[in-house]
């Protein structure tokens, strides 16, 4: 999976949005409830989901209402997306509505997916498949994204409002304790955002949320810029080289092989002196922070754990 050759799909043809448009992030998710990272575009907001891909994933269908196939298609991916916690950004296009953007990504069919990283399309698939062929070329296009430096985490849109007693839509508050952090991530100055984390968990060292966005920028950091192909040769090459081992982890941990990144650090444990494994120890609890504590694959990697350990 590589980019598209430069030019060979033109997305800066399609219009710029209008000023005062809208984003994207404002268009109606899914049916459910709740949060999402599913939303539909348009002709004239298509240039802002194309920038956002510069700091996260976007996946694109292409599809047509009359197309009962590429619908049901649609709903899949969005549960498969969802599922990635906004690693990766759905777009759906209505090729119907929007056919310049059928034009310039040269579409013959829908339905028809397409990942943005950096703003360049990369081709996943035209027609339908099963769960698991999805799930595939999402991984790829994640581990694509970190060797190209795009490791960030889009916002959910559509989230539904918290709604004041008068009928109001309350907006959320932001938590102050975040604002040199957030500010720090924002401007992709990660370093300093993972100074600042750490600072707020000196602070409240109980806080789950810290220690879950403080495990999340400093995975982040340590990822970003790496070249995949490189680690993966110096891991291979030395199966017992800490760092080696622990930096292929994040990066599998980022494009999304959870499992693999778990075993990997954990055979490693078993093969180190007891006086040597407290860092690998600690990487692993940080990426069950990352990963979720309630997922099922860190209930698993705990048992695996503790076994290696004693």
């Amino acid at each position: 999976m590589t980019f598209s050759r430069h030019g060979a799909m033109d997305l800066s043809a399609l219009k710029q949005p209008p000023a005062g448009q809208q984003p994207p992030g404002a268009a109606a998710p899914m049916s459910g409830g709740g949060g999402s990272w599913v939303l539909d575009v348009s002709e004239a907001n298509f240039q802002d989901v194309v920038q956002s891909s510069m700091s996260h994933i976007v996946v694109l269908s292409l599809w047509s209402p009359r197309s009962p196939e590429s619908a049901a298609f649609n709903d899949t991916v969005a549960a498969i997306v969802n599922g990635h916690q906004g690693k990766i950004l759905f777009a759906r296009v209505d090729v119907d509505a929007n056919p310049s953007v059928g034009q310039a990504l040269q579409v013959q069919a829908v339905p028809a997916l397409f990942g943005l990283v950096k703003g360049q399309p990369v081709p996943l698939m035209q027609g339908t498949a099963d769960e698991a062929e999805v799930r595939s070329l999402f991984d790829e296009l994640l581990s694509l994204a970190v060797q190209h430096g795009v490791t960030g985490v889009a916002a959910p849109v559509g989230a539904a409002p918290e709604v004041s007693p008068e009928g109001e839509p309350d907006e959320p508050a932001d938590d102050p304790r975040f604002a040199e952090a957030d500010a720090a991530f924002a401007e992709g100055d990660l370093d300093r955002a993972v100074a600042e984390y750490e600072k707020i968990r000196a602070q409240y060292p109980a806080d789950d949320e810290v220690s879950e966005r403080l495990a999340g920028v400093r995975l982040m950091s340590r990822a970003s810029g790496a070249d995949l192909q490189a680690a993966r040769a110096a891991a291979a090459d030395a199966p017992d080289d800490v760092e080696a081992q622990m930096l292929i982890a994040d990066l599998d941990v980022s494009g999304g092989h959870v499992d693999d990144a778990f075993d990997r650090l954990i055979g490693l444990i078993g093969r180190l002196p007891a006086d040597e494994r407290e860092p690998v120890r600690e990487r692993l609890i940080e990426l069950f922070t990352v990963v979720g504590l309630t997922d099922p694959r860190v209930g698993t990697a705990r048992r695996a754990l503790a076994r290696a350990l004693f």
